[in-house]
């Protein structure tokens, strides 16, 4: 009936051949809003039982368990609460659909959960396991709930024409005190039955039910039943009840008739109501490998032969039959997401109740369904930062899960680059931090941002890339005859030995920035290093021998002799070595530029050795 989505969907006749063709659907789930809730709060749930004290144990780590399990549940519950609101809110009647069904799952969901935790995480023993099965009924068989109300809110319950029926409704559910409320209402209506209420009153008091404490044996319990058991039979056959046929029924119930229960088989709407009413009047102190053979039954003579059963009451009956492994099959063929069997069976895995099931591909059942489901998170614009957690914590293949997926994360924003690229980092992979900073520093560098898509590269230890972009830079100040990201360049620190070209970019803004600071005599060093040491490009030599031409006008001496005849070996190294000299020559500018260099070196060179003459003779 639902979308078995992140499931194979074949045409559903005979066995698959090489001629069909099968769809893949991806789980559409994750894009439903309301269901976020259940996604991000079932998370924080997950990570707080992997993180918790497995050394706890017996009782106290039972206990834990069960916690973890009923907060599974209480969002469920939240969800399908918003779910219904929805629903109701809503005026399209398509949404309406979508989310009336929602409900229906959620529903069912917790139906199950809450019946797995009653036997496979509680492991509820003979006894208390009636009081945890009573309590499942209660909380689930919903459909009389609206009935109940409506007798109980009337001015007369008892004269309203649904009064037995809810009378009924409460004997089913084992609620002795809520009937024999009710009862005492009619009874004070018609004085001349009051001795026959005031025996089924009596009777219904002292039922006995086993107590959630060990207050009582087994034995205890069962001879007392066996007492009350005989004492309701002896009523009934006295024909106390003979004038009455409803009170007649009810104790026909309570001494667990099949066919007086059956009866009743529109109160109790569902087969497993009847089943956990069955066994209240008959078995109390029901052993959970018996349940079974009365599971089978029940649904048996409920059903029929009427109807078949639904995918749910063969999930119920698995659970009811202890085969964990068959409940997690039948839910991950049913239920339209991986949310429900990758977190129930994690939280059975630890309660050890899985360690023997490997499954035949290496990877052990809990692995396999957490991997599927964190797949379907990654396809999630914002829940796939959830995913990551849940790979973490698949030990064999969820490394392998997470480099692969987290590649494909489109890396719309920066800032949902440097979320990715964090999460890369923390984890040590090295290979997929290259990547990320790779694509952010080529979109940077596509949309002309060259500080952040030097920052990237610089991030990406990318020595080709950072040259690149360092080439950029210089082209970019001969052309504007400024630099663009000078807080970027100027904290370079040690990330300029990335490359040669990032090592000059470096060095030649701290040469400007010397200049301007006028601290002349070490930006001259610096810049003469840059050449002679050959760390500036030879094509970028005509630039720094142009911002020479400043510091050789001053009117300080500040290049020293033997300075000056470097700058001079440069310039006719750099004229003589082109081999674009006769296009060198042609240019007008360019052989300007080289006959003031020549000129201003020159006069440099004679204010130096006067300088230098003067001082020696002193």
């Amino acid at each position: 009936a639902r979308a078995l989505t992140g499931f194979v969907a074949g045409t559903g006749h005979g066995a698959p051949s090489s001629s069909q063709v099968f769809v893949v659907r991806r789980d559409q789930d994750i894009y439903i809003q309301t269901l976020r809730k259940l996604f991000n709060e079932s998370h924080g749930i997950f990570m707080g039982l992997q993180r918790s004290e497995e050394e706890l144990a017996g009782k106290s780590r039972k206990a834990q368990l069960v916690q973890v399990s009923k907060n599974y549940r209480s969002v469920i519950r939240a969800c399908m609460e918003d779910m219904h609101e929805a629903a109701v809110s809503t005026r399209d009647p398509a949404l309406q659909g979508q989310y009336s069904t929602q409900v229906s799952i959620l529903s069912a969901m917790e139906l199950i959960w809450n019946l797995c935790e009653i036997l496979f995480v509680e492991a509820a023993t003979a006894g208390p396991l009636l009081l945890r099965l009573l309590d499942w009924v209660r909380l689930h068989v919903c459909d009389v709930d609206s009935m109940v109300r409506e007798v109980l809110s009337s001015e007369s319950p008892s004269k309203h024409k649904l009064f037995w029926n809810v009378v009924d409704v409460f004997v089913l559910q084992g609620r002795m005190d809520e009937a024999r409320h009710l009862l005492s209402k009619e009874a004070s209506a018609n004085p001349t039955s009051m001795n026959m209420y005031k025996i089924l009153d009596d009777l219904m008091k002292k039922m006995p039910v086993p107590s959630t404490g060990n207050t009582q044996t087994l034995t205890e319990l069962e001879l007392k039943w066996q007492h009350w058991h005989e004492e309701c039979q002896r009523y009934l056959q006295d024909g106390t009840f003979a004038s009455n046929p409803h009170m007649e029924s009810i104790c026909k119930i309570m001494l667990g008739d099949e066919d007086a229960i059956l009866e009743k088989k529109e109160l109790m709407t569902t087969w497993y109501h009847f089943l956990v009413t069955r066994l209240l009047y008959s078995h109390p102190t029901v052993k959970p490998m018996e349940l079974r053979f009365y599971a089978q039954s029940s649904m048996d003579l409920f059903l029929g032969g009427e109807s078949s059963p639904e995918p749910l009451d063969m999930i119920l009956m698995a659970a009811f039959e202890f085969e964990m492994h068959q409940v997690i099959k039948e839910c991950s063929i049913v239920l339209s997401n991986w949310w429900f069997v990758a977190h129930l069976t994690d939280l059975l895995d630890h309660c050890k109740l899985l360690q023997s099931h490997n499954l035949y591909f290496g990877s052990n059942m809990r692995e396999f369904l957490l991997l599927e489901y964190a797949s379907g998170l990654f396809s999630h614009h914002s829940l796939w930062q959830l995913g990551v957690d849940y790979f973490d914590h698949c030990p064999e293949y969820g490394r392998v899960y997470l480099e692969l997926h987290i590649e494909r994360i489109p890396l719309s924003t920066e800032q949902k680059a440097l979320k990715v690229l964090r999460i890369c980092e923390q984890r040590q992979m090295h290979e997929q931090v290259r990547s990320i900073c790779k694509i952010m520093a080529m979109k940077a560098l596509r949309n002309n941002r060259l500080g952040s898509a030097l920052s990237w590269s610089i991030r990406a230890k990318d020595a080709a890339f950072a040259t690149l972009i360092s080439d950029r830079f210089l082209k970019d100040y001969c052309e504007r005859g400024c630099f663009s990201d000078l807080d970027l360049i100027d904290n370079l620190g040690p990330s300029m030995l990335l490359s040669d070209r990032l090592t000059f970019l470096g060095k030649y803004r701290e040469f400007h920035r010397l200049y301007g600071e006028k601290r002349f005599p070490e930006a001259a060093r610096l810049l003469l290093t840059l050449m002679t040491a050959h760390i500036a490009p030879c094509s970028f030599w005509m630039t720094l021998l142009t911002d020479a031409l400043p510091l050789l006008e001053q009117k300080e001496v500040i290049f020293s002799a033997e300075q000056t005849y470097e700058l001079m070996r440069c310039l006719e190294d750099l004229t003589a070595g082109n081999p674009d000299k006769q296009k060198f020559q042609d240019d007008d500018v360019e052989t300007t530029k080289v006959e003031m260099l020549r000129l201003a070196l020159a006069r440099n060179l004679a204010r130096v050795i006067v300088k230098e003459g003067t001082v020696e003779g002193s």
